[in-house]
């Protein structure tokens, strides 16, 4: 029994923040979903902040579309978020069983999603996490959005300063995979990708294993497009997914726009136009979960391990690749795999257009720049997968890598710049190592590779 009151029956599902219950509320006699904070690998008082933000926030929104919070209780060194149980299957995973959906109804599905969205958006909050396995269905076809855990208020600068940002790289906005403030228009973009997802039955982008080369295609390149197969719904999944934030529509606007169905004006666009070449859908990724540029620390080195000193650690303080505010760290931690969506069925997609042909690997400062952006966040949250960004013979020589990283929290990114002539990167960075405390350092790293292919060489 939790807080004397909250009764527990099976767990129903797993995420970033730790599991989930069906349980009941003894006292007004009804079924509850229960999350338990903090005690999932990695767990800590960050945790704690994004279910007592979720809980804050999903109360002021009180929309029929929003999943609703009752309760947040300590119990035996937990924390549970109670919240409204939601019967029915989430959109990933109904398109993993069913495959790509129908257009009319990914927009039945979506237009309760966007609701919501605008909802928030006009009470100055940013969800930041929009995605399939957000997306609560009912056998009914009624849709309730989830997980506030890293929305953002207008009024509430604390996780602009230091946090975890939970999210997956094939929904993320160009602008939040470069580092920059997640905007309302930023969860446009997210609700198209989630839209191109319900469509295509797979993810736009596929990120697999090379999350930077995922992240670095998503801020480069020109979005994918569906052609033919997005029906009527072209103009929204062209509209949401455009690079530049002040040429999307509004929330509000995608709302009226799927309300209006199959006959729909599309509105006049906000800002100018860029015309995007119809590129193929691409395969799943996995969800993730990013530090923003303050996130971990880290001598982007590896090596701290390596137990060379203070230096190489700046390295990776690199706001890994969401960004919450200015200052926010985008942790890649890696999750159940709920956003795969090419389950059985699902590559029923003969419209889409072939793949272009590769193009030829290159080397720029901007690409460098982001493998150092997302390097620390990736071996923050998951040391297996940043040593794995390390050269064979720099592995070698940082055997103490997995206990540095495991040790750093709370990066802040203060510079970043790249010479792609020497193929270094160098940043400067504050940071918290759990045994030496806070710390201000300057690395550059050794890189070898092409742009979203980069390996560390070693660190000075």
């Amino acid at each position: 029994m939790i807080a004397g009151r909250y009764s527990l029956d099976r767990e129903i599902g797993r995420g970033g923040m730790g599991a989930v219950w069906l349980g009941r509320d003894e006292v007004l006699g009804r079924p509850v979903a229960l999350k338990r904070i903090g005690m999932a690998p990695g767990g800590s008082s960050p945790d704690l902040l994004r279910a007592e933000r979720e809980a804050r926030l999903a109360a002021r929104l009180n929309h029929p579309h929003v999943v609703a919070v009752f309760d947040l209780v300590d119990e035996d060194q937990a924390q549970w978020l109670v919240m409204e149980y939601v019967e029915g299957s989430t959109l990933a995973e109904l398109v993993r069983a069913r495959g790509a959906l129908p257009v009319d109804q990914a927009a039945q599905i979506v237009v309760q999603a966007a609701d919501a969205l605008a909802a928030a958006h006009e009470a100055g909050i940013v969800h930041r996490d929009v995605k399939p396995s957000n997306m609560l269905v009912t056998p009914e076809g009624q849709v309730k959005l989830s997980d506030f855990g890293i929305a953002r208020a207008e009024a509430d600068a604390s996780l602009t300063q230091t946090g975890l940002v939970t999210g997956s790289p094939a929904y993320i906005s160009p602008e939040v995979a470069s580092g920059r403030l997640a905007s309302d228009r930023s969860d446009v973009w997210s609700l198209g990708a989630t839209l191109f997802h319900a469509l295509a039955g797979r993810p736009p982008y596929d990120i697999g294993d090379n999350v930077i080369g995922g992240l670095y295609r998503i801020v480069h390149e020109e979005p994918p497009r569906l052609g033919a197969a997005a029906g009527w719904l072209a103009p929204l999944l062209e509209s949401s997914m455009t690079l530049d934030p002040q040429d999307r529509w509004s929330m509000r606007q995608v709302v009226d726009f799927l309300r209006a169905g199959p006959h729909a004006t599309a509105p006049r666009p906000v800002g100018r136009r860029r015309a995007a070449a119809p590129v193929a859908a691409t395969s799943d990724s996995s969800t993730q979960v990013m530090s923003a540029p303050p996130t971990s620390a880290a001598a982007a080195t590896g090596a701290r391990a390596a137990r060379r000193p203070s230096r190489l650690l700046p390295v990776l303080v690199v706001l890994a690749v969401l960004v919450l505010g200015s200052v926010i760290a985008l942790a890649v931690v890696f999750g159940p795999d709920d956003e795969r969506g090419e389950a059985p069925g699902a590559g029923t997609t003969s419209s889409t257009p072939s793949d272009p042909p590769p193009s030829t690997p290159k080397v720029t400062a901007a690409g460098m720049e982001v493998f150092g952006r997302s390097y620390p966040g990736i071996a923050s949250a998951d040391p297996d997968r940043g040593f794995e960004l390390l050269t064979p013979e720099y592995q070698e020589r940082s055997k103490d890598y997995a206990d540095f990283w495991g040790k750093v929290s709370d990066v802040e990114v203060l510079d970043v710049s790249a010479d792609p002539a020497a193929m270094t990167v160098s940043y400067t960075y504050r940071y918290v190592h759990e045994d030496n405390g806070a710390k201000t350092e300057f690395v550059t790293l050794e890189l070898v590779g092409t742009d979203g292919d980069y390996k560390i060489a070693g660190a000075v």
